[in-house]
């Protein structure tokens, strides 16, 4: 019998791409760039025009023993991002263990009972908060068996109830203001912060969740004043009697849950308010001014130590905030040491491979420069964009992005695949990076919605009973028009910067 071709997990993806680059090292001649030192960033960049290509004593083709050591090499590299997803993951693992997401959801819901078309418009905000914060996906497959029962029963259908939460989520992935998984690791490889271009992102969010929520509630009273328009008509009584025999009971919204919903909004404020350049770019001092004012105070300034005001924040002091609001929440929750322990360490234990995707996807990295392949492929691409406008650009990476989220579904494994190659290129365009940055998230948001490859989409279609031909008919066209506005708003940033 004749096995069928099942497609190699993104680790080995990722592992054959170093080897792949390692024997084009032996082909594509090194080259190198002057460089200069963004005041900004403290990053070296490439000068355009320097380049030049390295004599032949001087080449350094990598061999096995490079090859071998590119996930190590890369990881090492890439420490900072990845020890900070790693502490997400237990920082999520904390707070869905408390289960004040799943409380305040159905607090929501129960809350609306009998004006069930606004769930669509509240929820779906609340979802793309979500995705726009902390990258929220697998976390949403929990609360199909909560809003499927209560919309069937409202007169809407399954359908309705899955745009909700996936497109919900989806935009707010798309339009990504600080997603640590997307934005912050796309960030962190590109060498700007996490708060450059958080406008346009946000601009970008809003205007999408507008569209979608009208797409939604348009669908929605189509199906509740004709049930026969439904796409899953033929199944409305077999979802009647599957779904509404199995509806959940409600649950308690706590005061505890409450403040530890507090301090997970508050945990974000803080992250968007230390990312953003207040002094370097808009010559807003009150945080250092405050420090400053904090050190001076005998014995408290030593007892406080040396804190780095907000907006000098990267990494480092992220990862700290997560540690420390974690710790918060399950004070707040009355946890024991060891419960906060084993499921700090269970949730970052679900962001693993996260990590280790990023170690290796850096390996590429490590092995283009090493080889010094990477300037060469840059000057490559100088001479392509020597004649091309900053928008043309921008469109071309909005739409170089389409085709390869869908061969790297991972948001991170595709953020340190493509950003060392494609953020250098923005500076020959012309183009400010954090651009190229919404770019990518934009197009590996739009193509999320969609892909097969996606396991949170497929499984909520499973949960829902919904062919994937089905919801792809249901949401192609709201796909086209995302993507064509999302082109729209990147030609106007272009032609701003």
């Amino acid at each position: 019998m004749k096995k069928k071709f099942k497609m190699p997990t993104a680790y080995t993806l990722l592992f054959l791409i170093i080897v792949v680059i390692a024997a084009l090292t032996w082909v594509v001649p090194g080259g190198k760039y002057d460089t200069k030192v963004d005041k900004a960033t403290g990053e070296e960049i490439p000068i355009a025009g320097t380049y030049h290509q390295l004599p032949v004593d001087k080449q350094t083709p990598q061999g096995l023993w490079e090859v071998l050591n590119a996930p190590i090499n890369g990881f090492f590299d890439a420490v900072d991002i990845a020890l900070f997803v790693l502490v997400i993951g237990g920082f999520l693992g904390i707070i869905m263990k408390t289960g004040a997401i799943d409380a305040g959801i159905t607090r929501v819901i129960r809350k609306l009972k009998g004006r069930e078309q606004w769930l669509i418009p509240i929820l779906m905000t609340l979802f793309a908060i979500g995705g726009t914060t902390y990258g929220m996906a697998e976390e949403t497959i929990a609360f199909y068996p909560i809003l499927i029962p209560v919309l069937i029963a409202a007169g809407y259908d399954a359908l309705t109830a899955v745009s909700i939460i996936a497109i919900g989520a989806g935009i707010g992935c798309l339009g990504s203001t600080v997603n640590p998984f997307a934005t912050g690791i796309a960030s962190g490889f590109a060498g700007v912060s996490i708060g450059d271009g958080i406008g346009l992102r946000v601009i970008i969010l809003v205007v999408t969740l507008i569209i979608s929520i009208l797409f939604v509630m348009r669908y929605a009273k189509k199906v509740k004043d004709d049930p026969s328009k439904s796409l899953i008509a033929n199944m409305k009584e077999d979802n009647e009697k599957h779904f509404l025999s199995q509806q959940t009971g409600d649950v308690e919204f706590t005061s505890r849950h409450k403040a530890v919903l507090t301090v997970f909004g508050l945990t974000f404020v803080v992250m968007i308010l230390g990312v953003i350049p207040w002094a370097a770019k808009f010559h807003v001092t009150i945080f250092e001014d405050l420090v400053n004012w904090l050190g001076k105070i005998p014995f408290i300034g030593k007892l406080l130590g040396g804190m780095i005001p907000l907006g000098d924040w990267w990494f480092g002091e992220l990862t700290m905030l997560f540690l420390v609001s974690s710790i918060i929440i399950a004070f707040i929750y009355k946890m024991g040491e060891e419960e906060y322990t084993s499921t700090f360490m269970r949730g970052a234990a679900d962001l693993l491979g996260v990590a280790i995707i990023i170690g290796i996807s850096r390996g590429i990295t490590v092995v283009m420069n090493a080889g010094g392949m990477t300037a060469t492929v840059l000057h490559w691409g100088e001479g392509a964009l020597e004649h091309l406008g900053s928008v043309a650009f921008t469109n071309i990476s909005f739409l170089f992005y389409l085709p390869l989220s869908f061969l790297v579904p991972s948001t991170s494994g595709l953020a340190t695949l493509s950003m060392p190659i494609m953020a250098p290129l923005a500076d020959f365009a012309h183009v400010g990076r954090d651009l190229v940055i919404t770019a990518y998230q934009s197009a590996s948001g739009v193509i999320n919605l969609v892909t097969p490859t996606s396991a949170v989409i497929m499984g909520a279609l499973a949960i829902a009973r919904i062919p994937y031909s089905t919801y792809l008919r249901h949401v192609w066209k709201l796909v086209v028009v995302i993507s064509v506005v999302i082109m729209v708003i990147l030609s106007a940033a272009a032609m701003m910067s």
